[in-house]
């Protein structure tokens, strides 16, 4: 059912047109976010579905109805607005600021009764503010506020509930509490919502639908996986940015795309990873000057995107596949070229062990071999012990354990202090 119909809306402050042709419409149930950069329309759009703008141009219609021929106090029956800004100038109760939400269904001249207090204590458990119910809203923290302040919009018994950036200048749990409360508001109660907010990865891991505004007008409408693309991010924003899918949850996510330019000179370090372990390794080698290279890695894994990203040379194997012998060898010729090998943190199966060789094999051709992180390698071995053996011969042979990328970094810096040719000596002295 549709609850929420926008149609062809535009608003001026003034001469300034700030929205131009938005369209639209909310069912009952859902999450709508609402993107965009500053001073793009989010919030003149927010007043216009509220009565609180009337559009220049087109109309906006609550249940099939034209909401300025309805009476105010009958719109804000169904319609409840959260504001960005949440002080409240009046030394009042969080009770007290709940209850205005009750003026739309209270009669003229009269004052609230039990039903309304009930009406405000459920509104208030739901969003975990009871407790708080006899404390002066000015000593509530940002996030307590916020729940209050939601509170009070359920208060009216909306149908739609609109709210400006609800998880700003708030920590991860409070953004997160919030987040799920507005989820269930609208799966458990059938509450349509519409939210202005400006993080990606929150807009895509809770909104059933998202629109992009740029401009005053709408640039893309749709699913998250339809709006959420780096295309129409670098139109809207002017930035570049990564959108990936988490392998956990499912969801997209946004990252930017900052990325270091890899050298054409200097040492060549040949990182050996898996499971995402070297990534934060290759970008940090790349960003220190370093030229890079990777091997053996799945496609899809984690590291491969990051290696695609950095533009690295890397070896490449099927998803989800063990290493093959063609495979292997291409690894030990990318080793034959290195100045060092780094080895990260990953877990080994017989899957990867052929990886383990490879570092094996460097260290027997006198290149310098790390050995990075402390987490013990039988935490790590799925071999049967087999890694284990192999990782314990490198430490004889005397590979460098390292605790960290600082501490990787540190070693490689003053070892390439004298150029390539003195980074190479550097090794064949130290093996």
């Amino acid at each position: 059912m549709v609850l929420l119909k926008v149609l062809g809306v535009d608003c001026y402050y003034e001469s300034k047109k700030v929205l131009d042709g938005i369209s639209f419409s909310i069912e009952e149930g859902d999450f709508v976010g609402l993107l965009g950069p500053n001073a793009s329309g989010k919030t003149t759009l927010l007043r216009a579905l509220s009565r609180s703008l009337k559009p220049k141009v087109g109309a906006v219609y609550l249940n099939e109805r034209e909401i300025y021929e309805m009476d105010g106090k009958e719109v804000a029956r169904n319609v409840a607005v959260v504001p960005q800004d949440t002080s409240v100038h009046f030394d009042l109760t969080a009770l007290d600021v709940v209850l205005m939400g009750r003026y739309p269904h209270l009669e003229r001249f009269k004052g609230e009764g039990r039903r309304d207090i009930e009406i405000a204590r459920r509104a208030m458990e739901i969003t975990d503010t009871w407790e708080l119910a006899e404390r002066p809203i000015s000593e509530l923290s940002g996030g307590e506020r916020q729940k209050v302040m939601i509170a009070r919009a359920l208060t009216q018994e909306p149908k739609v509930l609109l709210l400006d950036e609800p998880t700003s200048h708030l920590d991860i749990k409070n953004q997160l509490e919030i987040m799920d409360l507005l989820r269930s508001l609208s799966v458990e109660k059938g509450m349509a919502v519409l939210s202005v907010l400006h993080d990606f990865n929150l807009a895509s891991r809770y909104c059933d639908s998202l629109i992009l505004i740029g401009g005053g007008r709408i640039v893309s409408i749709g699913s998250v996986d339809e709006v959420l693309t780096r295309e129409n991010i670098r139109e809207v924003y002017g930035v570049d940015v990564l959108v990936r899918r988490h392998p956990i949850t499912g969801t997209l996510y946004v990252l930017p795309a900052v990325v270091p330019k890899p050298r054409e000179d200097g040492p060549l370090i040949h990182v050996v990873c898996g499971g995402g372990s070297g990534s934060e390794l290759m970008r940090r080698l790349v960003g220190e000057g370093f030229r890079v290279s990777v091997g053996v890695i799945n496609a899809l894994d984690t590291d491969h995107e990051t290696a695609k990203l950095l533009g690295l040379k890397a070896v490449v194997e099927a998803p989800f596949s063990p290493i093959s012998d063609e495979a292997h060898r291409e690894n030990l010729e990318l080793v034959k070229r290195a100045d060092a090998v780094v080895l990260s943190p990953t877990c080994f199966g017989v899957g990867n062990l052929k990886n383990l060789e490879a570092v094996r094999y460097a260290a027997k051709r006198g290149i310098r071999v790390y050995l990075v992180g402390v987490d013990s390698i039988e935490e790590r071995d799925y071999t049967g012990g087999k890694a284990a053996s192999i990782y314990r011969e490198l430490e004889g042979m005397g590979a460098r354990a390292v605790g960290g990328i600082e501490e990787l970094v540190e070693e490689l810096k003053s070892l390439r202090r004298g150029g390539s040719r003195g980074f190479n000596a550097n090794l064949l002295k130290k093996s």
